[in-house]
């Protein structure tokens, strides 16, 4: 009997999971507003950075951060682009597997893709469409060492924060709200 309880609680976990999947998969485009903050040992207080992010289905995710300076991480595929005033740098994600778990976290969360999380990921899901948590501990060891867990909450399908536990205890946190319409 508790056997079945259990399980069957996991398989409603599990098929809420998918009903979610199917869910963000079906959104191609995203245009957020985000405040995150990044808490630190060594300071007193959170550094605190805004700007927007954009989302293209399936691989393309912008974060452009406009205070309190100004740069543009932009992902297409595995290439990851950055700029910062004069600088401008291009990486292939493949060479860094930390880099990649945190962002394919939200990439894959936003592209519905459970797939490609349960490769990087144990994927843990909490709540109901209306109000749901997504815990991702990463599986590879080497990602581990620097990433304790991520956190991603929303609703329906909107992703709405998304927490990032470092294994040295420093954390971010973004909070994401929708644009206005232009």
């Amino acid at each position: 009997m508790v056997a079945a309880l259990l399980f069957g609680s996991a398989s409603a976990a599990d098929g809420d999971l998918d009903q979610l999947m199917t869910l963000l998969a079906q959104r191609q485009h995203g245009h957020v507003q985000f405040v995150e903050q990044e808490f630190l040992a060594l300071l007193d207080h959170p550094l605190e950075s805004s700007g927007e992010m954009r989302y293209d289905a399936p691989d393309r995710l912008e974060k452009r951060t406009l205070a309190p300076h100004e740069e543009t991480l932009l992902l297409a595929g595995d290439v990851l682009t950055m700029e910062r005033g004069k600088s401008h740098r291009v990486v292939d994600l493949q060479a860094y597997p930390q880099a990649r778990a945190l962002i394919e976290s939200i990439r894959d969360t936003l592209a519905g893709d459970r797939a490609g999380l349960e490769k990087l990921f144990s994927v843990e899901f909490a709540g109901s469409l209306a109000k749901w948590t997504l815990n991702l501990t990463p599986k590879d060891v080497k990602v581990k060492r620097s990433v304790a867990q991520v956190r991603i909450d929303g609703a329906q399908d909107q992703v709405l924060r998304v927490e990032i536990r470092q294994a040295d205890g420093d954390r971010s946190l973004m909070t994401l709200r929708a644009s206005p319409a232009p």
